[in-house]
């Protein structure tokens, strides 16, 4: 029974190490931390000719890897996938509501699995598929039953972005190419890096 415990314990560690390495990840982009008389708004969003163009880093222009419509005039652009050492893969993107209207996101990018789904509106639709190794990856969850993704929106308004990620095991190290997938999207080929 012990053992019961202690590998709850452990994967339970592993997965609060995970949120926090993403957590810190996210808060180290946000900035050069000197912030005085600076709008932060207008310089991320237009760049002067004395300062460098804006980098996938802190969430524009690098060419994104591909674009995909959804319904309702939502948007996603997929900026990274990429492979790191721990066996996973990282899909980041951001999403936009191309429309001029404030709209619902759509609860089925959720996907439709009872434990994904009484945890709010997610990502947790979302897969990753290896036509080489004829494999279907599904977004991770946490010990609780959480998905690894962006939780907790539900409404966008009009030209509003959102940063969003989602977490998958990796495929072999041989397979370079996926195809992802989110329900109410067009799906596209990706190449993972790392």
């Amino acid at each position: 029974m012990s053992v019961w415990i202690t590998a709850k314990v452990r994967r339970s560690a592993a997965a609060v190490a995970v949120a926090a390495g993403l957590a810190l990840c996210s808060v180290g982009c946000g900035g050069d931390g000197d912030g005085e008389g600076k709008n932060p708004q207008a310089s991320a969003s237009t760049p002067t000719a004395d300062q460098p163009a804006p980098t996938t880093q802190n969430g524009d222009s690098k060419e994104p890897l591909a674009e995909l419509k959804g319904s309702d005039g939502l948007f996603l652009r997929i900026t990274s996938v990429e492979r790191d050492a721990g066996g996973f893969v990282t899909v980041n993107a951001d999403l936009k509501n191309d429309g001029d209207k404030s709209i619902t996101v759509p609860s089925a990018l959720s996907g439709n699995e009872t434990e994904i789904t009484r945890n709010g509106r997610s990502f947790g639709g979302a897969t990753l598929v290896d036509p080489k190794g004829k494999k279907r990856y599904y977004v991770l969850r946490d010990t609780d039953g959480r998905p690894l993704t962006t939780t907790g929106f539900s409404t966008m308004k009009a030209g509003e972005t959102l940063a969003v990620f989602m977490q998958f095991p990796a495929p072999p190290a041989g397979t370079t190419e996926v195809t992802f997938q989110l329900p109410t999207f067009a799906s596209a080929t990706l190449s993972i890096s790392g």
